[in-house]
């Protein structure tokens, strides 16, 4: 066994999440390694959906571009009852909402963020298990071994365990993981079809039977390529696992040894005259399904950790929270997960964090996951996201996750009461804002992208300092002195503030036609200042801000004397 190695995180799980996890870690300055236990990408559409919000995150991260040009757009779902056309459903979201709903498979996804954190100089470890690990003050001290059968004693200050529905990392930390299983099994497949339904439209065929209870099902959702879609639909009795001869197949031994039946099965592969079979019962038009790429079936399951992490150690993703897919949440979510905690470690590992800034992250997103998991247990028992009762708008907006907030956590100012966007907000984009180079317009998306945390200072520079207002300059130097440096400072100036020229300390943007102003409520030429979180949150509004109000809320972050030193000897996440 090698002894003596480490690293600053330990990233156990090279899907969607830890990949993740690894690349804004690496991306914010932290040093880690990531491990997986297969021994290469599998070649499976599992979670194909991908959200406005998970959008809005790639592109900080400078992945966007990439996600758009392999995605597809989802345009919609088509809804059939025993035939007949029940409705059409488009995903509409406001003008302002930078980005659509698309469709991705996932070892897309896969591929393009290990090929970002492969820029950053990290590779992902294929063919390493984490077998246990050990906890103290200092540190974390994992074991690793290989395919070869060599084994690796690793030291590090972090761990975290992305490891999916099965996650060693969770079972190492005692954490209840409460829930249960829906009674049916299914089957995905991913085909190509010869109808002529809409293209961009997913569809979903139910059967009803006589007391109106769903007797069978099919749901496709559009994949790139020409009519290719993933299909899923309840296993025929023939390839039920409920028979006594196959009743091991769908015990503990295939699903990770714990009882938790979710996620893939691959002792039984469905054939394309399965898929044939339920499309012949329940697709709207005659269609026939060719070019099988690849099929299973699958469980599903609801549960959720106790906790996202006690000490050093962290779990994100299928490791902490699993639901049915209805609405394609659980990647996006375990995404949002992984973004959230890594800018915080990183900043741990830079001795710039509060004592309870990594903490912070299982109050932000364990209750996110409380809501996901009980959201999409109802629509897969109620028949949908159609069957929400909420209004349309606020649904779309919720199933694009742009409704996900942090109010009211304990590295947040409070909220108030004004207008707009508030503390624990998402920061939304708008455009128009032009500089004194540049002859076009960019967004605010523009500006933030590959950015840390930044301190947006809106109105004219040349009145900054009137009425009890601080100055650019002080705002400046009390958000560098109160981050170590960490914190990135920009202005926006009102279209009728004196030209770029004025002198001011930092890159400066004219809102030309008045959008940041509309997007964040603010009214007239008014001071404010925001503070802008790397995973795109609001961490402080100050109309007519000061120093020591801003230098309050940065304190809540990066700690009382600029975070230095604060994390370096501390265990996190228990005070």
């Amino acid at each position: 066994m090698a002894h003596g190695n480490h690293t600053d995180v330990l990233v156990v799980g090279a899907g969607p999440v830890g990949l993740t996890a690894a690349l804004e870690l690496r991306r914010q300055g932290a040093a880690c390694r990531i491990v997986d236990r297969l021994p290469g990408r599998l070649p499976y559409a599992k979670a194909v959906g991908v959200q406005p919000r998970t959008l809005e995150i790639w592109d900080r991260m400078g992945l966007v571009r990439a996600a758009l040009e392999v995605a597809v757009p989802l345009r919609g779902q088509l809804v059939y009852v025993n035939g007949a056309e029940q409705g059409r459903y488009d995903l509409a979201l406001p003008p302002d909402v930078p980005y659509g709903f698309a469709a991705l498979p996932q070892y897309d996804t896969e591929r393009l963020t290990e090929e970002a954190l492969a820029r950053h100089g990290t590779q992902v470890e294929r063919g390493t298990e984490l077998v246990s690990f050990e906890q103290d003050a200092e540190g974390v001290t994992t074991r690793l071994t290989r395919a070869t059968g060599t084994e690796e004693e690793l030291r590090v200050r972090f761990l975290v365990g992305c490891d999916g529905a099965h996650s060693i990392v969770r079972k190492g930390l005692g954490l209840a993981f409460e829930g249960g299983a829906f009674p049916e099994e299914y089957m995905l497949g991913d085909v190509e079809v010869d109808w002529d339904l809409p293209e961009g439209y997913g569809l979903r065929a139910l059967h009803l039977d006589g007391a109106g209870a769903v007797d069978d099902a099919l749901v496709c959702i559009p994949l790139p390529g020409v009519k290719r879609y993933r299909m899923s639909m309840r296993v025929p009795p023939e390839l039920s696992a409920v028979r006594p001869e196959d009743a091991g197949s769908s015990g503990p031994e295939a699903f990770g040894g714990d009882g938790v039946a979710h996620g893939l099965e691959g002792r039984r592969v469905p054939g394309l005259p399965d898929i044939q079979a339920v499309l012949d019962r329940l697709s709207p038009q005659r269609t026939t399904a060719s070019a099988l790429r690849w099929s299973s079936v699958f469980r599903i399951s609801h549960r959720i950790v106790d906790r996202y992490g006690e000490g050093r150690v962290f779990v994100a993703g299928d490791a902490a929270h699993i639901h049915p897919p209805t609405g394609a949440q659980g990647m996006n979510t375990g995404i949002q997960d992984a973004c959230n905690l890594a800018w915080k470690l990183a900043l741990a590992l830079a001795g710039r964090a509060s004592a309870g800034l990594p903490a912070s992250y299982d109050a932000e997103r364990r209750p996110v996951g409380e809501e996901v998991v009980g959201r999409t247990v109802r629509h897969a028992t109620a028949g949908g996201v159609q069957s929400d009762p909420e209004g349309p708008g606020t649904v779309m907006l919720r199933e694009a996750q742009l409704l996900v907030g942090y109010r009211g956590s304990p590295v947040v100012d409070p909220p108030g009461g004004g207008p707009g966007p508030r503390p624990g907000d998402r920061a939304p984009d708008c455009g128009g804002l032009t500089g004194p180079i540049a002859t076009y317009p960019m967004r605010l998306h523009d500006v933030l992208r590959e950015r840390g945390t930044v301190l947006l200072l809106y109105g004219p520079g040349s009145s900054y300092g009137a009425g009890g207002v601080a100055s650019y300059g002080e705002l400046v130097e009390q958000a560098r002195l109160k981050s170590g440096g960490r914190v990135d400072v920009c202005a926006v100036c009102p279209a009728g503030a004196p030209p770029h020229g004025v002198p001011i300390p930092v890159p400066c943007y004219r809102d030309r036609n008045g959008e940041f102003a509309l997007r964040y409520a603010i009214s007239g030429q008014e001071p404010t200042a925001l503070v802008v979180r790397p995973d795109g949150y609001l961490g402080a509004r100050l109309e007519r801000p000061d120093t020591t109000r801003l230098g309050r809320h940065l304190e809540a972050v990066f700690g009382a004397d600029g975070g230095a030193g604060a994390a370096r000897s501390r265990a996190f996440g228990q005070g």
